[in-house]
């Protein structure tokens, strides 16, 4: 069975980890994988987590599976935070919600649901986009199309294109989009657009399926979801997948969601049921822990309050090191433009570097970025910024 294999090829960004770690400079720099690193290099653990789990770890009585789709206390909170509590989705209770294991394992439940419920429907990925989404869905065996997304020109929207691209798809493919904080662009539709790729999906009678890893990231907890709402005001059935890793900083716990937005409360709970038998064959009920600290923050007012000062810090953290990379660059004498990135939101930039410089970064620098020249602008830090500007002007020559 196994004698004759070769090494399976490593994945592309993750491999980059390891190659990173093996590096010996101690000047070495990592903007590959997406994990936020504070000032200081460090991937913090949030006050108001550690609060949370020093409630949690006194409180605690038990270890018993949870259901299949988890908690409702969970769900119920993850809808709020998407919609609102005073909207009409989660009054008419015609969403359901299933805690996943992270954002990840949400997009491969909703595959293999589709992929068992309507066999033969494709789905519609950016070009770019994360690369780890055709893996996800060929697995689930769906056909994989692309739209055209972002320009490497002049680094803006090909928001015509895009939606041309999309006129021709088949009635019942799928449309995957990026709430916010695009992984790998950092660029995201303006709400006007958010209004039109909405009434165009609904025209051909798609369905919209929300990747939602970076909620509060971008703009605001609540201005992050202006694409998710403005879907859902023309599609009455819309699928979300999303995610606390990022903004509660809960990697590891692998605390995710997946919720599908239905036409009523009756034809939901029929969807739920079809969700926990595409569960229990897959990994049969979910991790409590993530699911039971985001609860605990969610319902306490100073916890709550707590965390969003924290998520807040990580956005403006994000943003100012944009800045300061740019204008570094510029002091440094590079005479490329790249005051393009202050335009983008959340942890990932296309830097506009080619392959050959990514190359000449690592192998020259021990900067390390995935070579499409994708970075994760939150490996940034004023104290390594220098370091990297003469490492970028030296590959840019």
């Amino acid at each position: 069975m196994f004698d004759t294999l070769d090494m399976a090829p490593p994945d592309a960004i993750l491999g980059l980890t390891e190659s990173f770690k093996k590096d010996l400079n101690p000047d070495k720099i990592d903007l590959t994988v997406g994990v936020y690193k504070d000032a200081d290099g460090n991937t913090p653990i949030f006050s108001a987590v550690k609060k949370a789990e020093e409630r949690l770890l006194s409180d605690e009585i038990t270890k018993s599976y949870l259901s299949i789709e988890g908690s409702q206390a969970y769900a119920e909170r993850v809808q709020r935070l998407l919609f609102g509590a005073g909207h009409e989705i989660v009054s008419s209770r015609r969403a359901v919600t299933a805690h996943t294991p992270g954002g990840t394992g949400g997009l491969r439940v909703a595959a293999d649901l589709i992929q068992s419920l309507r066999p033969g429907a494709a789905v519609w990925l950016s070009e770019p986009t994360w690369p780890n989404h055709p893996g996800i869905f060929e697995a689930a065996g769906m056909a994989i199309k692309t739209y055209p997304y972002y320009d490497d020109g002049d680094k803006s929207l090909k928001f015509d294109a895009m939606l041309a691209a999309l006129e021709t798809a088949p009635e019942g493919d799928l449309v995957l989009l990026h709430a916010c904080c695009h992984n790998p662009t950092g660029l995201d539709p303006a709400p006007d657009q958010w209004t039109q790729l909405a009434a165009a999906i609904k025209k051909r009678g798609l369905l919209p399926f929300v990747d939602f890893a970076y909620q509060g990231l971008g703009d605001g907890l609540d201005e992050d979801t202006a694409g998710l709402r403005a879907l859902c005001s023309e599609n009455p059935e819309v699928i979300v997948s999303s995610s606390f890793s990022k903004n509660f900083g809960l990697y590891r716990e692998r605390t995710g969601a997946l919720t599908i937005v239905t036409k009523s409360q009756e034809t939901g709970a029929a969807v739920l049921s079809h969700m926990k038998r595409t569960i229990r064959c897959m990994y049969s009920n979910p991790p409590a822990h993530g699911a039971l600290v985001v609860t605990a923050i969610f319902d306490d007012p100073d916890l709550r309050a707590e965390w969003e000062v924290e998520l807040r810090g990580m956005c403006v953290r994000i943003h100012d090191m944009r800045e300061l990379f740019v204008r570094t660059l510029k002091e440094k004498g590079v005479k490329e433009d790249f005051s393009f990135l202050t335009r983008q939101r959340g942890m990932f930039s296309y830097s506009g570097l080619s392959p050959e410089q990514v190359d000449t970064l690592r192998e020259q620098h021990s900067v390390y970025m995935v070579r499409s020249g994708r970075i994760n602008v939150a490996g940034m830090t004023p104290t390594n910024m220098d370091t990297l500007c003469n490492a970028v002007a030296a590959a840019i020559g």
